[in-house]
């Protein structure tokens, strides 16, 4: 009686190499084979043939690799035998992959891809990015029938955590199209803004609107550091090319012009080291101005100039104060008790470029907060109090009286 064959389907060479390039694909492309939002509207997904793209991106890899394989090879119906070996073996589940082919959650567990994309889903939303946008629907579409836990009928994962700070202006050139809402900003660079960064490359790039008087309009060649999201609105952190000063500028205020002059980058261990140095200034500081050049060089060498700050809030608002334990690493809470009523005293030290960020902070809480040091920190805010009963004179005040 002849002895069974004991060579295993994938002894030879070929056939093993061809299931490694399989698993290679799956971890490059995940959601291989997904089809388009496009053929999904309009009903064409019975046409769309998941195995021929994973067939491409198969061919693809192979000759990264070296593989000189034939056109047609792997053949679809030998695509399948191995996709049914890799879910033999457990490294594909088995299940239908209607949206296209990926191993697991990839580097995630089913919870981290969870957050990942509640906090996808809020920058895309609320925060107005349409880039991340688009990625968290596509996100969203390779993960159909995926079973996230507490799913629902909405077939998708519940947004336990979501960040709703809106910004409060335009921020997607698509929906300035459609809107027919144009608006002459940086927000159109975006795309190329992401790949100098990650470069290290400079560019020019143009202030149109200059609020605060600073005389800051016009071009200006920079090394662009980070894309940021503060309160409200977008902002582009850039070190400037000529005198290494680091500028924190909103997105909305800079013009639609990003041009490439030099196509040599610094690498990205410059762009780390700036980026570094501007979070230094911003933790030590108060909001998003980080000062002049002489000012930042000083600071960042410990020889820069602070100052000690002091307000008094009475209630009700000392009571959500004093809730901001981590407001500001360098803060002191203190309680007290003056003319019959408690009140909490709040401490912090700053640089003195952070003194008018930080007085327009203490100025939304109106006649619950009382500055008391510095000197001239007290007499701003008594004058601005003096300016603002100028808007309600007498003859209304006393008829508004009870």
């Amino acid at each position: 009686m002849p002895r069974p064959s004991q060579s295993h389907p994938y002894s030879d060479r070929k056939s093993f190499e061809r299931l490694m390039v399989l698993i290679v694909t799956l971890i490059r492309v995940p959601g291989v084979g997904c089809p388009q939002p496009l053929a999904t509207r309009t009903g064409a997904q019975g046409q769309h043939n998941a195995l021929a793209e994973l067939q491409t991106q198969m061919q693809r890899v192979a000759r990264e690799h070296g593989y000189d394989w034939s056109e047609r090879y792997p053949a679809l119906g030998t695509l399948r035998k191995d996709l049914e070996r890799l879910r033999d073996y457990g490294i594909l589940e088995p299940r239908m992959y209607r949206w296209g082919y990926y191993l697991g959650t990839g580097v995630m567990t089913v919870r981290e891809l969870q957050a990942a994309l509640n906090s996808l889903e809020s920058q895309g939303k609320y925060q107005g990015d349409p880039q991340i946008r688009r990625m968290y629907e596509q996100i969203l579409q390779r993960l159909r029938g995926f079973p996230f836990p507490a799913q629902g009928s909405k077939n998708q994962p519940y947004p336990v955590r979501q960040n709703i700070n809106r910004a409060i202006n335009y921020t997607d050139p698509d929906e300035m199209y459609k809107k027919q809402q144009y608006r002459d900003t940086l927000f159109h660079c975006v795309p190329l803004l992401e790949e100098v960064i990650l470069e290290g490359l400079p560019v020019e790039i143009s202030r149109s609107v200059d609020w605060y008087g600073e005389k800051a309009l016009g071009t200006d060649l920079v090394w662009p550091l980070q894309l940021m999201y503060r309160d409200t609105a977008w902002y582009l952190l850039y070190e400037r090319c000529a005198n290494n000063q680091l500028v924190v500028g909103r997105m909305n205020r800079y013009g639609d012009y990003c041009r490439v002059l030099i196509p040599k980058g610094r690498g990205i261990d410059a762009q780390w080291l700036s980026l570094e140095q501007a979070y230094c200034l911003l933790e030590r500081g108060w909001g998003l101005k980080l000062g002049s050049l002489e000012e930042q060089q000083a600071e960042l060498q410990g020889k820069g100039e602070e100052v000690e700050v002091a307000v008094r809030f009475f209630p009700p608002i000392s009571e959500f104060i004093q809730e901001g334990e981590l407001r500001h690493p360098r803060q002191t809470l203190q309680r007290g008790r003056g003319k019959g009523q408690d009140y909490l005293d709040y401490g912090v030290v700053l640089p003195r470029r952070s003194l008018d960020e930080f007085s327009i902070w203490v100025q939304r809480y109106a006649d619950k907060v009382q500055v008391l040091t510095p000197p001239e920190l007290v007499e701003k805010h008594r004058q601005m109090a003096l300016r603002l009963l100028e808007h309600y004179p007498l003859a209304q005040r006393v008829s508004n009286s009870p």
